[in-house]
């Protein structure tokens, strides 16, 4: 805990000076890594584990998207606001240190998880920026808003498609209509319309900016909402 603690610390710092960001995300990798080497598995089940990887994310593809921001001040001030809270919530939550079930013990599953949540730091990050649009008015945020929305349902696509080999390695079947599979593909859906909204001229600016930002509660609703709320095939 006490490197949750500095990494909080260190997110805090940065809202007054924005590199303390990078020993903050830092500090978060190497405790993933020791989650990890202690518990001898990907440190990615249950709330604890999801979250932190789920800030750390977030925190690391903020940094390249800041490079072509002319006010990276208020986008990383946002950016350290949600990781700090993200990190608040990991070190209230519970570990889950009880040996894997065996249906969890797979590559596919490793590997739908990981790419899940980056998919989800990407459409956080894309949510911050179409807030900075709402409020500045500058078209190369509203731009920049898509392409991370843009690499994140791509990220998203693949991982749906490893969740479903992982389900039939697992089941025998590809699906099996659980709230989790509901949402998640209510969510593809989502940000499918999203990137489609965007050819058309009259969605553009306002209205896309909105839509990254309801995305992202979608998103947020589909992770920790319907993980806590309702039973399902993903509740271990």
């Amino acid at each position: 805990m006490t490197i949750l603690a500095l990494s909080f610390a260190s997110y805090l710092f940065a809202l007054y000076k924005r590199q303390f960001l990078y020993p903050g995300l830092l500090l978060q990798v190497a405790y993933i890594i020791s989650r990890g080497i202690e518990l001898q598995r990907l440190p990615l089940v249950g709330p604890h584990d999801t979250l932190v990887f789920l800030s750390a994310s977030i925190a690391a593809f903020s940094i390249p998207f800041a490079s072509l921001l002319k006010n990276r001040k208020l986008f990383f001030n946002i950016v350290t606001v949600t990781t700090a809270i993200f990190t608040v919530f990991v070190m209230i939550s519970k570990k889950h240190n009880a040996p894997l079930p065996p249906v969890l013990k797979t590559f596919w599953f490793e590997c739908h998880v990981v790419l899940a949540f980056m998919s989800y730091a990407l459409f956080g990050v894309a949510a911050i920026l179409g807030y900075l649009y709402l409020r500045e008015k500058e078209n190369s945020l509203e731009g920049l808003q898509y392409r991370a929305a843009l690499i994140g349902y791509c990220l998203f696509t693949l991982s749906m498609i490893f969740g479903g080999i992982w389900a039939y390695l697992a089941w025998g079947t590809y699906w099996m209509w659980t709230p989790k599979e509901l949402w998640t593909s209510i969510l593809w859906m989502f940000y499918s319309f999203y990137l489609h909204a965007r050819l058309r001229q009259w969605w553009m600016g306002k209205p896309m900016a909105y839509l990254g930002i309801a995305g992202f509660l979608i998103t947020m609703f589909t992770y920790l909402g319907v993980s806590l709320l309702m039973k399902s095939s993903h509740s271990f």
